[in-house]
């Protein structure tokens, strides 16, 4: 099967990274400090400016894009043995731990990360949660008189041929929550859905809008995604599960960064109840329990998504994701 250019690009980076260079050879201090993120601009251009006004002494930039374009771009930067980044922050947790594997990773540990809860985190003080994505289900109000509440309620006649998953090729939240599923549910469950008449979208924007536009009755959706849609007039809904996918957005420092002391001054930031009402105010769950969300858009809190969330082994997903990727395609595709 052929590989779709995210998975190939996190191939790449995975591959790359094994080559052995120091992180930063030939690399010469720099005055700013460099973001390589996978959040959305809005949040991420509000973070920049309130940390700058704190830190005025410091000059932020930031790269945004997909997870798996800056896991190859940071692999290309090793090899020419000058990584431009000083701080990671995406949503794809596996590479938290390739990265740490791969002893590119510098330990520490925020003050402000005993407030912070995530249903994933790192003992040893590598990455912490500076974000909670959640997963749950957008549904066309104009069709679905009762959202569903549990997970069996997608297979019932009202979602026959009418219940997108974004391709978790494609989509590397996709493909986290088709693994959550197949972890909890099983793969029995995924056949289900297909049997069903469940499709297989484009990216997680794109189920969105295919929902919002009446091509499907409902999707499952990115907590944001969904909620921005509706506030622009969509005539959608967006509920949980009795099973909640929780994805942490891990930050953390790259090692042997010249911007060591700016570094954890971003990280501290990001992590304080300053930087985190910056991150619920984007319509997504903060990390720290003391910041409430976003009120009236159908968020819960995070202690609350927390106790709900379906598990999934991030190491053990390293190796299985693959496979996870080409078994679900297979049987959406009926190949």
């Amino acid at each position: 099967m052929t590989r779709q250019p995210a998975v190939r690009a996190a191939l790449l980076a995975l591959s790359l990274l094994a080559v052995g260079t120091a992180p930063w050879a030939d690399a010469t201090p720099r005055r700013g400090l460099m973001v390589y993120t996978s959040t959305k601009d809005v949040i991420i251009g509000q973070i920049r400016d309130a940390f700058m006004r704190k830190y005025p002494e410091i000059q932020l930039d930031y790269y945004s894009a997909g997870a798996g374009k800056i896991m190859a771009k940071l692999a290309i930067e090793r090899h020419a043995g000058r990584i431009m980044a000083d701080v990671l922050w995406t949503s794809e947790v596996p590479d938290f731990y390739q990265l740490k594997a791969e002893g590119l990773l510098e330990k520490y540990m925020s003050p402000e990360a005993s407030a912070v809860i995530s249903p994933v985190s790192d003992p040893d003080g590598y990455f912490t949660a500076a974000r909670l994505s959640t997963i749950g289900i957008c549904y066309d109000i104009t069709r679905i008189n009762n959202p569903p509440r549990t997970w069996e309620d997608l297979v019932k006649p009202e979602f026959r041929d009418a219940f997108g998953i974004a391709d978790p090729a494609i989509s590397g939240t996709s493909m986290l929550s088709v693994s959550m599923i197949v972890k909890n549910l099983g793969w029995d469950y995924i056949r289900k859905l297909r049997a069903n008449g469940a499709k297989m979208g484009q990216g997680a924007t794109q189920v969105v809008d295919d929902t919002a536009v009446g091509d499907l009755a409902a999707c499952l959706a990115v907590d944001y995604i969904a909620i921005n849609k509706i506030l622009d007039g969509a005539p959608l809904g967006f509920v949980y599960l009795d099973k909640i996918m929780v994805i942490p957005s891990p930050v953390a420092i790259l090692k042997g960064t010249p911007n060591s002391k700016a570094a954890k001054a971003f990280v501290d930031f990001l992590l304080s109840r300053e930087g985190q009402t910056i991150v619920a105010g984007g319509y997504t769950l903060p990390s720290r329990r003391d910041v409430p969300v976003a009120r009236g858009v159908g968020l819960i809190p995070a202690e609350e998504a927390v106790k709900r969330a379906m598990s999934l082994d991030y190491i053990k997903l390293r190796s299985e994701k693959e496979e996870i990727i080409d078994r679900f395609t297979a049987i959406m595709t009926g190949r």
